[in-house]
């Protein structure tokens, strides 16, 4: 089996000549005659330039494609195979990455399996995120989940940057969060999964996460590129951590922004992920608060999905862009949403009533604007965000 890399050269770059330095130079190392009396065992393990296309604008696409035996099933051993020393030569961005469907680790819950917690199967679902994300207290955390889920939030995480801080240490606010978890189930029957941010050092990270488990935790969050692959495949892979991993983008901007170095998003928040066991990924939408391709966003979706992980796009969603949402996503997407709930000017209930009166309304055609909506919550969150 073999594994197919796309990379962009800006234009001047001698784009075949550089890819078949990466095709020798990022597996073999070297290919010159003293080997040739081995040439058919190091063959093998050889890269190979596939085809090179200008683009319009002048820049290049190469493909090259590397053998499966050179790596180890995973994405780190994959990212030095594939971009290691080479992504400090020059420019060249890593646009797309094909890999076997077997390559890696599928998610353990996934969509379906997060559905089937939740009991929701034919209809979007809705995201919080506590806020403010720094100085609320465990008990500050639980009041506010109170109010959300006793309005049908489906899902509520940490905030990213919310840390085993002095403030609201993580199993204190678990333990206050899952009183009212529980107290939702016994009164509605319904399930609401809190995200609980799994933070610390790599030796302790992982028992931690069983702890948390054992403790009640019914999700974790992992903030993926500080921590690293390698954290969230332990994650995944680990029989007692049986609940979903939400994964944070946090720090991809540092490896995907760059116009002609780094990766695409897609690769690191679609294919990477998809391929790593996280069960959700979180990613900024292109009708959000930062700036995103609607493209990538869409490159995003299909990757994450083919793996059977939810997309979550993020970063300023906001009721007013539900219609825009569906007609990108369809029913099969987490809209995941900080400001967007908690900053609704009559309270965060009212933020996610205003997302279940706009999924009604788009359900059933109705038209989607101040002068059809009635007051409410819905029309309070459209007079506020648009």
């Amino acid at each position: 089996m073999t594994i197919e890399v796309d990379y962009r050269f800006p234009p001047g770059v001698d784009a075949q000549k550089q890819a078949k330095v990466i095709a020798v130079g990022q597996t073999v190392g070297t290919w010159d005659a003293r080997f040739a009396h081995r040439e058919e065992m190091l063959r093998s393990h050889l890269g190979e330039f596939v085809s090179g296309i200008t683009q319009p604008d002048g820049s290049s696409i190469a493909t090259i494609r590397f053998p499966e035996a050179n790596v180890e099933n995973d994405i780190p051993s994959l990212l030095t195979m594939i971009f290691g020393k080479y992504s400090m030569a020059g420019a060249a961005k890593v646009m797309a990455v094909r890999l076997p469907e077997h390559y890696g680790r599928r998610p353990k819950v996934g969509i379906t399996g997060i559905r089937e917690r939740l009991g929701v199967c034919d209809r979007p679902l809705i995201m919080a995120i506590f806020k403010p994300a720094l100085g609320l207290s465990a008990d500050d955390h639980a009041a506010i989940l109170q109010e959300v889920a006793s309005v049908g939030l489906d899902i509520i995480k940490d905030d990213e940057i919310m840390g085993d801080l002095e403030v609201a240490p993580t199993l204190k606010r678990l333990e206050a969060c899952r009183q009212v978890l529980d107290e939702v189930k016994q009164q509605t029957g319904r399930t609401v999964l809190y995200a609980v941010n799994v933070t610390g050092a790599a030796d302790k990270l992982i028992e931690k996460a069983r702890l948390l488990v054992r403790e009640g935790a019914n999700a974790l969050l992992l903030n993926v590129l500080t921590y690293g692959f390698s954290v969230l495949d332990a994650l995944a892979s680990d029989s007692e951590i049986n609940v979903p991993i939400f994964a944070h983008p946090a720090l991809a901007g540092a490896l995907c922004a760059a116009p002609d170095y780094g990766m695409a998003y897609s690769v690191v928040l679609g294919t990477l992920m998809g391929h790593c066991g996280a069960d959700a990924v979180l990613y900024p939408a292109h009708y959000g608060s930062l700036p995103f391709d609607a493209q990538e966003e869409g490159r995003i979706r299909d990757n994450l999905r083919s793996r059977n992980v939810f997309p979550v796009p993020s970063a300023g969603i906001h009721p007013g862009i539900v219609p825009k949402a569906l007609a990108d996503y369809g029913q099969n997407v987490i809209l995941n949403a900080g400001t967007g709930i908690m900053d609704h000017p009559d309270g965060p209930a009212a933020g996610v009533k205003a997302f279940f009166e706009a999924l009604e309304r788009v359900s059933v055609g109705k038209p989607f604007n101040l002068e059809t909506v009635p007051e409410g919550a819905l029309r309070q969150a459209l007079q506020k965000w648009g």
